[in-house]
């Protein structure tokens, strides 16, 4: 089996539910910034909400890091409106929530569970130049943590900035990192 690390984002256009309004996303428009696709099994479920809100009270640090941050199940923008309508905990999403209602994102990231037509928990962070660079999927009942995920982008953007570092187990925006040399082998 092949890494996806480092490969390249799918093309897709998808409908999309943001701020009020429909719109369509493309890959061309998440191109050129860093991104976070946040897949999520159904709209009007159980762990969903609690998710999607814990990424809605951290987005501003996201947005102010330049990430875009995209929610993403198979259900239809319209469902995404009704439940936005609907959720006080849906409500303060500022960011899109993309509709796959043709998998197309769902299947090209591996997270689609063909027999229900819902994606596991899945998130995947893009470089601007569109490489995937960090992955983790849940199944349905393990909720993520959205400031471990800020923690993770920071780290990945540190490393693009200063590819001679590495960031260890741990680590924070500020934190001591890692120049690998061949003195250090053995000694950490």
């Amino acid at each position: 089996m092949q890494t996806i690390i480092n490969s390249r984002m799918p093309e897709f256009k998808v409908e999309a539910f943001q701020n009020g309004e429909f719109k369509t996303v493309t890959d061309k428009d998440v191109l050129g910034k860093w991104a976070v696709f946040f897949f999520y099994p159904a709209d009007f479920t159980f762990v969903c909400p609690t998710e999607l809100s814990d990424m809605a009270d951290y987005y501003e640090k996201f947005r102010a890091m330049g990430v875009e941050v995209y929610s993403v199940s198979t259900d239809s923008q319209y469902v995404h409106k009704a439940w936005h309508d609907a959720s006080d905990s849906i409500k303060k999403i500022k960011y899109p929530m993309l509709a796959d209602t043709t998998f197309t994102l769902s299947r090209a990231l591996g997270v689609l569970i063909e027999e229900e037509g819902r994606a596991n928990r899945g998130t995947f962070v893009f470089n601007p130049a569109g490489q995937l660079k960090v992955v983790e999927i849940h199944d349905y009942n393990l909720g993520r943590n959205a400031a471990e995920l800020l923690r993770k982008v920071e780290a990945a953007q540190f490393v693009a900035a200063h590819p001679d570092e590495v960031c260890p187990a741990k680590w924070h925006e500020g934190d001591h990192t890692i120049k690998p040399s061949i003195d250090l082998v053995g000694k950490l």
